[in-house]
């Protein structure tokens, strides 16, 4: 089985912040992690969603509902949203672009395949066997099961944090390295919608731990101080 491990990078970032007037033709698909200034904190974007639903309430466990079902059911969900979102972004996604699976703080993800091996791949790459291994995960029967009375395996908790870790990487991934495409195709509400639903989630029933959420804390504690006034 596939697994994946993070570690922090010894550079540092230097740049600029990103401003609207900055989104141009030349600048899309060239990555933005040399900035210092995350433009995705900038108060103009922060701000920005596609609902003003209350999001806490959608993640609570409703009464009366399993809570593997709960989580079964919404893993699903969050694995279409994030696949589809970042496919809108995927020509711009390149091992040229992208040689590393980078995240905020040049954070570098590596993938460790079924024998353990670590490999230190590009974003495509590794994003590609992560949402491969979802998808795997998905429609294997013995691990989320359909079927009326199926029982989930022990240790389904366990492979569902696994899913949300790679999720949260996808999007820390776009945060970090695409944020510019995400302006000029205007997703960036939607980003932030999906961005605080999943970390909403996730601190509900306890998926993430706080290191793998801290290279984008500070973007979860702009959107909660936004989401509170």
């Amino acid at each position: 089985m596939g697994g994946c491990h993070s570690y922090p990078s010894a550079t540092k970032t230097d740049g600029t912040a990103l401003h609207p007037s900055d989104i141009n033709n030349e600048k899309l698909g060239i990555n933005n992690n040399n900035l210092e200034e995350r433009p995705y904190l900038q108060q103009q974007f922060v701000c920005q969603r596609v609902t003003h639903t209350d999001i806490f309430a959608l993640t609570a466990l409703p009464p009366g509902v399993d809570k593997a079902e709960w989580l079964a059911s919404n893993t699903v969900a969050f694995f279409k949203h994030i696949n589809l979102f970042s496919s809108a972004l995927s020509e711009f996604c390149t091992p040229s672009t992208c040689p590393t699976a980078c995240g905020p703080g040049n954070t570098v993800y590596v993938w460790t395949d079924e024998q353990g091996r670590k490999l230190k791949c590009s974003a495509p790459l590794y994003f590609d066997y992560a949402m491969s291994y979802i998808q795997d995960l998905l429609t294997d029967e013995d691990v989320f099961p359909t079927k009326t009375g199926a029982v989930f395996p022990t240790g389904f908790v366990f492979l569902v944090q696994k899913v949300f870790l790679l999720l949260f990487r996808t999007l820390a991934h776009i945060y970090w390295c695409h944020y510019r495409e995400t302006l000029a195709m205007g997703l960036h509400p939607h980003l932030n919608t999906l961005f605080t639903h999943l970390t909403l989630f996730c601190r509900q029933h306890a998926l993430l731990e706080p290191e793998d959420i801290e290279p984008l804390q500070d973007l979860i504690t702009a959107l909660g101080q936004q989401g509170a006034t």
